[in-house]
């Protein structure tokens, strides 16, 4: 008897966005089963951004509907990602200049507090039951990436490589079951893309992740499942091995038919 596969984490259904006469998204499906990295690819204006926008509550669509662990999720907005136990990054880093590395990775664990992370930060509220466990938690999250040794640097001093490390440490410290990454990889050596990929990869033990992401060789490497979109369609989803051999892929990608066999 073969089981059925898991309910999705994260569910979107038939979304479409307008601004003015333009449409950005049409009647969108997008499904995240738990503990699965989810890709999201296609040509620059695909609508990849604006997806992502919805999923973090940053955009409303005027039709369709998500659903987060099986409940309809309704006019969230970005500040209530934590308590949803959603975490994102950002294509540009959003660290906080002034304040050290562990501080900023202190800050992305603020569901854990009590007293929440600004009071912990100020000396304020039910600190110091925090303080302990939350700063902890931050150093754990910096040793998980190598970079346990900056913890009392400025993020600004920091190389761009190491920095994009502390963004994805303060993502994760708070223990996320869903992850969204917005172009993790921009900016990024090759050598520094290749451990990214074996970081995201070792991520589906613990929770989904949704990839946002232009590096498309990064897409296939790590992803189990690659939505394509483009001029805010899906035209296809599926495998990387299903998605690499669709020549509608091609096509959005290259402008042109893929036609097998030819040499033009």
């Amino acid at each position: 008897m073969t089981s059925s596969p898991p309910e999705p984490l994260l569910r979107a259904e038939g979304v479409t966005v307008r601004f003015g006469g333009l449409v950005a998204l049409s009647e969108v499906d997008l499904e995240v089963p738990p503990r699965t990295v989810v890709g999201l690819i296609g040509p620059n204006g695909a609508g990849k951004t604006t997806l992502f926008n919805v999923l973090s509550g940053v955009v409303r669509p005027q039709e369709g509907r998500l659903t987060y662990g099986g409940r309809p999720l309704r006019d969230h907005r970005p500040h209530h990602l934590a308590r949803l136990r959603i975490a994102r990054t950002f294509q540009g880093l959003n660290l906080f200049g002034g304040m050290t590395v562990l501080d900023n990775v202190a800050v992305g664990a603020d569901r854990l507090a009590a007293g929440g992370a600004l009071g912990m930060l100020t000396g304020l509220g039910r600190h110091a039951r925090d303080e302990r466990d939350l700063y902890a938690r931050a150093r754990a999250a910096l040793a998980e990436f190598d970079i346990a040794d900056t913890a009392a640097a400025l993020p600004g001093t920091l190389p761009y490589g190491v920095q994009k490390r502390v963004a994805l440490a303060r993502a994760l410290v708070a223990d996320p079951e869903l992850l969204l990454l917005d172009e993790p990889a921009g900016g990024l050596s090759a050598g520094d893309v290749d451990a990214l990929g074996a970081r995201i990869r070792g991520l589906r033990d613990r929770m989904a992740v949704v990839l946002v992401e232009h590096h498309v060789d990064l897409v296939m490497s790590v992803c189990d499942r690659v939505v394509v979109l483009n001029f805010g369609r899906v035209v296809r989803a599926g495998t990387p091995d299903e998605v690499r051999a669709d020549p509608a892929v091609t096509e959005a990608y290259l402008g042109t038919p893929a036609e097998a066999g030819s040499d033009a």
